[in-house]
């Protein structure tokens, strides 16, 4: 790694505001970033707790929204082109959730998800887009859902279904493209898990699905079904209640996550609420469809692999 890269990635830290937890020393964030930035698996920080997993990624994140430093992997029509994007904008745009799961929340010791953050990266592709395969570390995919906060004051909802849906303007359609970032032989914990953003990297958006503010539609959300195909055979199929029983409780409790520590969700913000599928691998010349029925006409979203 280049010395201008490194220094660079050490000024986006000193511009971090200063954590409360314990973190590993500022070098050694550095290092991870750049890892992770280069597509390669990072070594892990040593018994690294919830709170300086936290820690981690909030001057992770400072790094990755800083424009020189977040690359894309170039979407193209031409299977030559794999170049990564200079100077693309890494803003962060919304936030994700991670271990929705109660199975694997047991796994790691808790009983609720965990959040990280996404970025403009993360949402620029649509459906039909041709992504390289090796987009990350350890690249895979997901059928996931976006939703878009189109009025403020979500925290105040509580787990008021027909109070939360008035308070989300789209669903969006979205096979996430996440990087599970470590290494396929080393068991991550949940400080690691923090440490790596939740394994946020890029996606694809398919047709957003106008919000009715109702408790019709809410219900809705809950029983719709949520199915993955490779090639046209699928692979796993999920109702909306696969997330927190509802997908409208796991925007609940990014909602009070969020407000605990002073951000409350702003108009605009677009949340990823998590896997309705089981990690897939990206594999160059496959193409996935994740088909989202019960909300009206059925939606689907697109990605291919080169």
């Amino acid at each position: 790694m280049g010395r201008q890269f490194f220094a660079a990635l050490l000024m986006g830290l000193a511009l971090t505001p200063a954590a409360e937890a314990a973190c590993p020393d500022d070098a050694a964030i550095a290092r991870f970033a750049g890892q992770v930035l280069q597509r390669q698996s990072p070594t892990p920080f040593a018994a690294l707790s919830p709170a300086e997993g936290r820690c981690v990624q909030n001057k992770l994140i400072a790094i990755f929204a800083q424009p020189q430093n977040f690359p894309l992997v170039a979407f193209s029509e031409s299977p030559s082109d794999s170049t990564w994007l200079e100077n693309a904008p890494g803003d962060v745009v919304g936030f994700k959730l991670g271990l929705t799961n109660p199975a694997i929340q047991q796994r790691f010791g808790i009983d609720h998800p965990i959040r990280g953050a996404i970025f403009l990266a993360t949402l620029r592709a649509t459906s039909g887009a041709e992504i390289e395969a090796r987009f990350a570390a350890v690249p895979v995919l997901e059928a996931d859902m976006l939703v878009r906060i189109g009025m403020g004051g979500v925290e105040a909802a509580l787990n008021d279904h027909a109070a939360l849906i008035r308070h989300i303007d789209q669903v969006i359609p979205f096979i996430e493209l996440p990087d599970l970032v470590y290494a396929p032989d080393y068991r991550p914990s949940l400080g690691d898990l923090l440490a790596a953003n939740v394994g946020a990297r890029l996606g694809v958006q398919g047709r957003p699905i106008a919000v009715t503010p109702s408790v019709e539609f809410a219900a809705a959300l809950g029983r719709m079904s949520i199915s993955l195909h490779q090639d046209g055979r699928e692979i796993s199929r999920a109702p909306g209640a696969a997330i927190l029983g509802h997908p409208l409780n796991a925007l609940a409790w990014i909602a009070r996550d969020l407000a605990r520590e002073g951000r409350p969700l702003r108009e605009g913000d677009i949340i990823s609420l998590g896997s309705f599928s089981p990690p897939q691998p990206a594999v160059a010349g496959q193409v996935w469809t994740a088909r989202y029925e019960g909300l009206g006409e059925a939606q689907d979203v697109v990605v291919r692999f080169r």
